[in-house]
């Protein structure tokens, strides 16, 4: 339980002093944002910290919502259409990673946007976060390829980190295959995506990899750790809270050292050296805090942030364009600072 204030210092009940407290109220939703989140709870997810990771693959998630509304608002729940898509795989350091390749109108080259979901790591997929690789398409005018990398707790921490890598490296060499530029190349990603785009960078610099131009954060993982401010003010948020990203993090992690790990605890590296970057969070989110705490050790090692938050949407607000304003809002923030690092 959350609590915030205390009025005078106890309440007296007989002989003992008991603190009164009051429990802190959660940010509110938007009505946009809230009509999704009404979608959701008539899906009847089931709390994911309570599931087995198969189990919790089988729930509802925030898109399937986004189509049961535009059902209810009598709307097309087609995808958002682009020039053409493509699924195809690359070399990885386990095998084959699958990938979705998705390219704008034109000739070509284009710029391209190396894109990793979200999904705490463990659960989605290339078709659950398909809008956000269509958007970005059709705003940046940019190949975006969709990375699938191996999830835990199959697949322990490092497997997905690396195969974000070995993904980004290879766009990086051979761009030209895929009608794009190998010096305009970018990384980005949602949530535990975002933890990989920035972790990418981390990795190219120690490595002495290709590094990308750019990186686009949209309320990343940056820390093994659930006690900031947004952690406790969102702490029973939806669609993300605090138990679910404990859970997250128990089926990725082998032990809390792979936690302190700055490839997965972001916060926690040396971040000198990486690209510029776009940061995207949002109030009704446990990662909230973290976000701005990245944004801010980014800034303050010299690298060009744009920052900006999102109030009254939730934690998976970026992919919902259909039917959340603030998404195309952020959406389009995204895409122009993706555009500025193509055009230089």
């Amino acid at each position: 339980m959350k609590f915030v204030k205390m009025f005078g210092a106890a309440a007296v009940v007989g002989a003992m002093a008991v603190p009164f407290v009051m429990a802190q109220t959660p940010p509110k939703a938007d009505n946009q944002m809230q009509s999704v989140l009404d979608q959701l709870a008539v899906l009847h997810p089931k709390p994911l910290e309570k599931l087995t990771a198969q189990e919790a693959r089988m729930q509802p998630t925030p898109a399937d919502a986004v189509k049961a509304l535009l059902k209810k608002q009598g709307k097309s729940t087609d995808p958002e259409p682009v020039a053409k898509v493509e699924d195809s795989t690359i070399p990885g350091p386990a095998g084959a990673i699958p990938i979705r390749v998705y390219t704008p109108d034109g000739s070509g080259p284009f710029p391209v946007l190396v894109y990793f979901h979200g999904g705490g790591w463990v659960i989605a997929d290339l078709n659950t976060y398909d809008s956000t690789p269509r958007a970005l398409v059709n705003l940046t005018h940019a190949v975006v390829i969709s990375v699938e990398y191996r999830h835990a707790p199959e697949n322990k921490f490092p497997a997905a980190h690396e195969d974000a890598y070995a993904a980004t490296q290879y766009v990086l060499k051979n761009a030209v295959q895929m009608n794009g530029d190998p010096m305009r190349v970018a990384v980005g990603g949602e949530s535990a995506g975002g933890n990989l785009a920035a972790s990418v960078c981390l990795m190219a610099r120690d490595r002495k990899g290709m590094m990308p131009v750019y990186q686009m954060l949209v309320y990343p993982v940056t820390n093994y750790a659930f006690d900031t401010p947004s952690y406790k003010e969102n702490a029973k948020a939806k669609p993300l809270n605090k138990q679910m990203m404990q859970w997250f993090f128990r089926q990725t992690i082998k032990s809390p050292a792979d936690g302190k790990n700055p490839y997965l605890s972001i916060l926690r590296a040396n971040v000198a050296g990486v690209p510029p970057a776009t940061v995207i969070t949002d109030q009704i989110d446990p990662l909230r805090s973290e976000g701005k705490a990245y944004a801010d050790r980014l800034e303050a090692a010299g690298i060009k942030v744009r920052y900006r938050n999102y109030d009254g949407v939730t934690h998976e607000f970026f992919g919902m364009g259909a039917v959340v304003d603030k998404a195309k809002d952020a959406n389009q923030y995204a895409a122009e600072g993706l555009v500025a690092a193509f055009t230089r």
